[in-house]
């Protein structure tokens, strides 16, 4: 359903690899909403993925390869984002997380150093430069939103989480930082989702992650949120309904980070 939220609005989207990616309903929903965006990720990552599909379904949409490490490439990706769409942005997704030491099954307390730097400068620096750059090209209009995907792990301990919750944590300390200076200079918005468990492509690579997802949903008084509800949650953060939220991060997962222990749960345990 359309209530033309979007209308007349530009943006980015980064991350959308297939169809269980968040970023991919985001798009979905952001075209359903009557947004124009390019769509970006990662050049090897749409070689793996299935982005021209999603293009072709979101009225043919621009697609822009770059490198969320490079600043060159996010500068060439903006600013040519803007000259193919005519004019300034006004939302960014930034859906992009990725670990060595999680994929090469290194632990916590064996962290191989070089992957935990990568694993920064992937999963959260990439919203700096993203940030920064847009700002130095004055590309977002006034009101425009920027929102990331987090994960709880920032706050609490998930073992198997990794060096992933480091790169969360500092995520949302980027996004409360660059938050304030954006918005009192340009009042651009930025804003972190703490999202549930959601089957992806990344997500899965987490081990336990399956078994983790059931145990979400017991604990959660509304059960696991779905990718495509978040990607409802982000299309009304790029509205104007929400046009004085930022630097906070909003946790969407029916109730988890709220809940200390549910009835499902004890009842293991009885």
């Amino acid at each position: 359903m359309s209530n033309n939220l979007l209308k007349g609005k530009r943006g980015i989207i980064f991350g959308a690899l297939n169809e269980q990616s968040i970023a991919w309903k985001v798009a979905e929903r952001a075209h359903e909403q009557g947004a124009q965006f390019v769509l970006t990720n990662a050049p090897i990552a749409m070689r793996m993925g299935e982005i021209q599909k999603l293009a072709e379904k979101c009225g043919n949409a621009e697609i822009i390869p770059a490198d969320a490490t490079s600043t060159e490439d996010l500068e060439a990706l903006i600013s040519g984002a803007m000259e193919k769409m005519g004019g300034k942005l006004d939302f960014i997704l930034h859906s992009i997380g990725m670990s060595p030491n999680v994929r090469k099954g290194k632990a916590y307390d064996d962290t191989n150093y070089d992957w935990f730097h990568k694993t920064l400068d992937v999963s959260a620096l990439s919203l700096h430069k993203t940030l920064q750059s847009a700002k130095k090209l004055d590309a977002m209009n006034e009101w425009g939103s920027v929102v990331a995907l987090t994960y709880i792990a920032a706050q609490r301990i998930f073992p198997d989480y990794n060096d992933m919750a480091d790169a969360k944590s500092l995520l949302e300390s980027i996004t409360r930082s660059f938050g304030y200076h954006y918005g009192v200079e340009k009042k651009v918005r930025v804003n972190t989702i703490s999202q549930s468990p959601t089957p992806t492509t990344a997500g899965s690579g987490v081990s336990g992650f399956d078994a983790f997802i059931n145990y979400a949903a017991d604990m959660s008084p509304l059960g696991n949120a779905t990718a495509d509800d978040c990607a409802n949650y982000c299309i009304s953060l790029f509205s104007d309904l929400t046009k004085y939220v930022t630097m906070q991060n909003l946790f969407h997962d029916g109730g988890f980070s709220m809940t200390g222990v549910s009835k499902k749960v004890m009842d293991r345990f009885m």
